[in-house]
C-alpha cells in the first residue's frame, strides 16, 4: 500500500493502478456476458436467475424475502421487482410466513425448478469459458483466496491488525 504524504491522499502505485484498471474491466464484463448469455439462452436476467437458483439450492426451496435479498446482494425494493415477474411466469410465489405475518417467503414453484433445471447446463458452461477454461487450478485457488479477502467485512480486516 501507498503511504500518504503529509497526510494526503494514499494515491494507487503504478502497479495498483494498472490491477485495479483490470479488475474494473472484469467486473464490467463479466457480468455483462452472463446477463447476455442468460437473456438469449433462458430469457432471464442474470438476477433473477441468482433468485431462482438460490431458491433451488433450499431443502424446501423456500426463503424469507429479507434473507434472499442478502443473498442475491439486492436492495428489498429491487428483490421485490424481480420476484414481482417470476411470479407472473408461475416460477416464484410468495407466501406469508405461518410463525410471523409480517415476513414474506418466496417459494420457487415445480415450474421455477424446471426452468432453473433447463439453465443451469448453459449458465454453467458460460462461467466455465468466461473464467475456469482461462485459468490454471492454481489461480483457480487463488482466486477462490482473493475474492474471499475482497468480501471480508473490512471492520473484521481492521480489528485483526
Amino acid at each position: 500500500m501507498t503511504e500518504p504524504i503529509d497526510g494526503g491522499p494514499r494515491w494507487l502505485s503504478d502497479e495498483q493502478q494498472h490491477t485495479w484498471r483490470q479488475l474494473v474491466e472484469v467486473l464490467v464484463k463479466m457480468p455483462a456476458a452472463l446477463e447476455a448469455q442468460l437473456q438469449r439462452d433462458a430469457g432471464l436476467t442474470h438476477m433473477a436467475y441468482l433468485v431462482l437458483v438460490t431458491l433451488s439450492e433450499r431443502p424446501d426451496r423456500r426463503l424469507a424475502m429479507s434473507k434472499l435479498a442478502q443473498r442475491a446482494c439486492a436492495s428489498l425494493s429491487r428483490l421485490s421487482h424481480v420476484v414481482a415477474r417470476l411470479e407472473e411466469k408461475g416460477w416464484i410465489r410468495r407466501e406469508r410466513d405461518a410463525a410471523d405475518g409480517r415476513v414474506q417467503i418466496a417459494v420457487l414453484t415445480d415450474e421455477g425448478w424446471a426452468k432453473v433445471v433447463a439453465t443451469a447446463p448453459g449458465h454453467a458452461e458460460a462461467v466455465q469459458q468466461l473464467v475456469f477454461d482461462r485459468l490454471t487450478a492454481a489461480q483457480a485457488r487463488q482466486l477462490t483466496r482473493v475474492t474471499e479477502a475482497l468480501l471480508e467485512d473490512p471492520l473484521e480486516v481492521r480489528d485483526r491488525r
